[in-house]
């Protein structure tokens, strides 16, 4: 009778395995893309509400019409900057001072910390073809299905 196998170390045979350059150049590929997916204009910001729509709260205490203000928290949202912009501004506004820029600390006397690339959790496992930190199983099979480089071009 034959020993059955695993179908993740038979697949992680088939698929390649990069090294640590073509890893770097993945992940900082994949941050870009995050910046760039992370910070957009709220779509609904400028929606004007139709008059014709019904109104499904009453208010019996004042039927006067009101002059709506606006809070701070919505001008916040309204004029909200990205990281580069902020950077930015802050190298331009402390130009011989401390900034971001010139921030410096010490490397760190701890090991470095991985985390999982799925939920979050500190991982202890690395999936083989990309190097990408999992968890447990079921970040694994998550990862395999929607992230793992087997579906990147």
């Amino acid at each position: 009778m034959a020993g059955r196998e695993s179908g993740r170390i038979k697949d992680a045979i088939q698929k390649r395995i990069l090294d640590e350059d073509s890893r770097k150049r993945r992940q900082k590929k994949a941050l870009e893309a995050l910046e760039q997916d992370n910070f957009h204009e709220d779509p609904h910001a400028d929606l004007v509400m139709s008059k014709k729509a019904p109104k499904f709260q009453e208010d019996n205490k004042n039927t006067s019409r009101k002059r709506k203000t606006r809070s701070a928290e919505y001008f916040k949202q309204r004029f909200r900057k990205n990281f580069l912009q902020l950077v930015e501004e802050d190298l331009n506004y402390n130009s011989n001072g401390p900034n971001y820029s010139t921030a410096q600390a010490p490397p760190s006397c701890y090991p470095e910390r991985h985390f999982c690339a799925v939920c979050g959790f500190p991982s202890t496992y690395t999936c083989i073809p990309c190097g990408a930190r999992y968890c447990s199983t079921k970040c694994l099979g998550t990862h395999l299905d929607t992230r793992c480089m087997k579906w990147t071009a």
